[in-house]
């Protein structure tokens, strides 16, 4: 069967405005003053790009590290109010129904990981998951899509993400993508970057996957 990869923040978490958020206390910490929309936009690149994304190599190269600590720190501290998006885990038990196996490709740090794994309760309904561990660099690459068709042990795979960063690794890595509005980028955007369908949500997607590589 199709292996699907599933991002997780945005897509089956509802977490891109805090994680907007605490990119945007992180950089004024550290003497940056960033536009919140424009972080939004970088929302599902991962740290390891998003901050030279915004403020430029020299600046990541000063500044980086700290940035990022900071912003760990930060979103650390509003992740208790972090929720499931409604129907996350109903999609995953269709799909596990369906006999697909599910990767869940995130590029967040390991504990941040465990906690929505917890929050899903999804260990024994995906087959692995990745992290930031796993990769050299995050989206938009596509080292962590390729990661996530390694664990699954198969190349025959189908994506599905919120941001235009989880469209744009997976074509990289020659995937298709279903998107989903839930991280708050258009279906406009989100197609433009590669997705090949898009839902207004996970509820949608489940309603009608059966119209879908993944049915």
């Amino acid at each position: 069967m199709t292996v699907a990869i599933i991002d997780i923040d945005g897509t089956l978490v509802d977490t891109n405005y805090h994680h907007a958020i605490a990119w945007h206390r992180a950089f004024r910490a550290h003497g940056f003053v960033v536009q919140l929309w424009l972080i939004h936009r970088h929302i599902g690149m991962g740290g390891d790009q998003l901050v030279a994304a915004l403020i430029g190599e020299e600046a990541d190269k000063a500044h980086g590290e700290g940035i990022r600590d900071a912003e760990k720190q930060a979103y650390m501290e509003l992740i208790g109010e972090v929720a499931p998006l409604e129907g996350a885990r109903e999609l995953l038990m269709a799909l596990k129904e369906r006999d697909h196996t599910i990767v869940l490709a995130s590029s967040a740090k390991p504990d941040e990981v465990e906690h929505y794994l917890d929050l899903l309760v999804a260990r024994e309904l995906a087959t692995d998951w990745t992290t930031s561990g796993d990769v050299e660099k995050t989206k938009p690459q596509p080292d962590l899509v390729v990661a996530a068709m390694e664990k699954a042990g198969g190349d025959d795979a189908v994506m599905i993400g919120d941001s235009v960063w989880d469209c744009e690794s997976a074509k990289r890595a020659k995937v298709p993508t279903i998107g989903v509005l839930t991280g708050g980028f258009s279906r406009e955007e989100l197609e433009e970057a590669g997705a090949a369908v898009v839902f207004r949500s996970i509820v949608e997607l489940h309603r009608d996957l059966d119209s879908t590589p993944l049915g």
